[in-house]
């Protein structure tokens, strides 16, 4: 059994019959979002998630209370630690909060190895109730270094906004606010989930530079909390165990769809989708 061990530990992330997938995200204490959640989701898709937590939240389904962030010098032990004994296949990346921390991963990201065609990031900024979750320097380094290093990035309309420098997003100007980002960033695959549209349309630009609409559906639930963190960890599983981009991204979005519709009711807000439910066996 040692020696299965020890045969796996490659740059690769693959264990025998197991690949491994790395979330670096904030701790969500509800369930609902954050590495909690992407750990769900990779065990949804039969993926083992690692995590590395980059900032430690007070929240409810009733919203963020208090965020204390990472100290940058511990998300690097932290991932040197993982990195010197475990490869990851892929990595999702989250919350950051400060540009201390964007700055330790896009070092950790620079010397990995890993596929950039599998490291994901969803760019969180604000919370949905309007806490801040990244500084405005932290923001700037976002772009200016991290956004190089990834394959994929999967924003909301304000996010968008926020990394193209535009006052605001609406579906008609999200194509050629994609078509902006990638040009500034070549061969970034883009997802501009659309959860706050009238129509929960997805746009996905292929790192080609070919675009088009993921059609959606809306579901009537208020267990809405963590969409955009499922999204893209399941994304990311759903490139590791091989789909083509628009197979993965139809596959994430089918995914968070089927989860919201399975939810049942958490708390007295906002409550997660039910991420589990393809192995629920009360189901």
């Amino acid at each position: 059994m040692k020696e299965d061990v020890q045969e796996g530990n490659e740059t690769t992330g693959n264990f025998p019959g197991r690949p491994i997938a790395l979330t670096i995200a904030g701790f969500d204490p509800s369930g609902g979002a954050g590495v909690t959640a992407d750990l769900k989701v990779f065990a949804a898709h039969h993926i083992y998630g690692m995590a590395c937590i980059t900032a430690l939240t007070i929240q409810s389904t009733m919203g963020v209370r208090r965020v204390e962030h990472v100290s940058g010098g511990t998300i690097r032990e932290t991932l040197a630690c993982l990195r010197e004994d475990v490869g990851s296949a892929g990595v999702k990346i989250g919350m950051l909060g400060t540009a201390e921390a964007v700055g330790e991963i896009a070092g950790f990201l620079s010397e990995a190895g890993i596929d950039r065609k599998k490291i994901i990031l969803d760019p969180i900024i604000h919370s949905s109730s309007g806490r801040e979750l990244l500084t405005p320097d932290g923001l700037a380094r976002l772009k200016s270094e991290l956004l190089p290093q990834v394959g994929w990035v999967t924003p909301n309309l304000d996010e968008l906004a926020a990394l193209t420098g535009t006052g605001s997003a609406s579906r008609e100007s999200i194509p050629e606010a994609t078509a902006s980002l990638q040009g500034k960033n070549p061969s970034l695959g883009i997802i501009v989930t659309g959860g706050h549209l009238d129509r929960p349309d997805d746009f996905l630009l292929l790192p080609d530079g070919t675009g088009h609409w993921l059609e959606g559906k809306r579901v009537e639930t208020r267990s809405t909390h963590g969409t955009g963190c499922a999204f893209s960890s399941a994304l990311l599983s759903r490139l590791i165990l091989g789909d083509n981009p628009e197979k993965a991204a139809a596959g994430a979005k089918e995914y968070v769809t089927a989860a919201l519709k399975a939810a049942y009711p958490v708390g007295q807000g906002r409550g997660p989708m039910h991420h589990l439910f393809g192995i629920d066996s009360s189901l």
